[in-house]
């Protein structure tokens, strides 16, 4: 367990974590801790939106500012994961040529606008979250919660290569729903700490909004992809961690 946590957190932050096992068990443990390393990039967005109030700073640019230290924290691969998933999908091209256009290191029409749009997003709802710190943190646990069920048995990797071949398949379904039990009943309970009731509702919306919508996206992306890669994973990040920060603000 110690490795998987150091390799996940190697892959999906910038905290350094010493010298990583990788093999085919370290990756099953690291996609199962892979929620854990949400309390990093969303803590370092809590963070800086709780030091904005006190500087005077307005909620809309200390949202912003929140999102690129998530960004920085990431060193951004899930948004070029997001736009690289974009590119492949919406050219319609068969399998194979969606994923040599997905390895491409520029960037089409289909991924600018839909890296725009997601940080767009992200920063309004983080704006109008009623508790922003709260809401970045479980968003970004929820988003990492699709790890787990992306990598799960039975999904294979879209290339004999690379991360999304190392980690696909590794996890089991039962430990998959075991990590998803877990961070909701975590979400709830530091939405009750913080709202009561209604902050319980904010927190478990989000983990299954976020999770509802990564899942629904690995089906769209198996369908056409035939397998997961490291951009598919990236990309399943932002989108569920999006869709969770529009549920903690929608729930009442």
């Amino acid at each position: 367990m110690i490795a998987g946590l150091r390799l996940a957190v190697t892959l999906l932050t910038v905290v350094p974590a010493g010298t990583v096992r990788i093999d085919r068990a370290s990756a099953r443990a690291a996609m199962l801790l892979a929620p854990a390393t949400g309390l990093i990039t969303g803590g370092a967005a809590a963070a800086v939106l709780l030091a904005a109030g006190p500087l005077g700073v307005p909620r809309l640019p200390a949202a912003a500012l929140a999102v690129a230290a998530t960004a920085a924290v990431t060193r951004a691969l899930h948004l070029d994961g997001l736009a690289d998933l974009a590119d492949g999908l919406g050219s319609a091209r068969p399998a194979a040529e969606a994923l040599e256009i997905m390895k491409r290191s520029d960037i089409g029409p289909f991924g600018v606008v839909a890296v725009l749009l997601t940080l767009l997003i992200q920063v309004t709802a983080l704006a109008t979250a009623p508790d922003a710190a709260l809401a970045a943190v479980t968003a970004a646990v929820a988003g990492r919660l699709t790890l787990p069920w992306a990598c799960r048995a039975g999904v294979p990797g879209a290339r004999p290569g690379g991360l999304g071949a190392l980690v696909a398949g590794t996890v089991p379904t039962a430990a998959a729903v075991a990590v998803t039990v877990a961070a909701a009943a975590a979400a709830a309970a530091a939405g009750a700490a913080a709202g009561g009731l209604e902050g319980a509702l904010h927190g478990a919306g989000a983990v299954a909004a976020g999770l509802a919508a990564g899942l629904v996206t690995l089906r769209r992306v198996l369908r056409r992809l035939h397998g997961v890669t490291g951009d598919v994973l990236g990309a399943l990040v932002e989108i569920a961690e999006t869709a969770a920060l529009v549920a903690f603000i929608a729930v009442r």
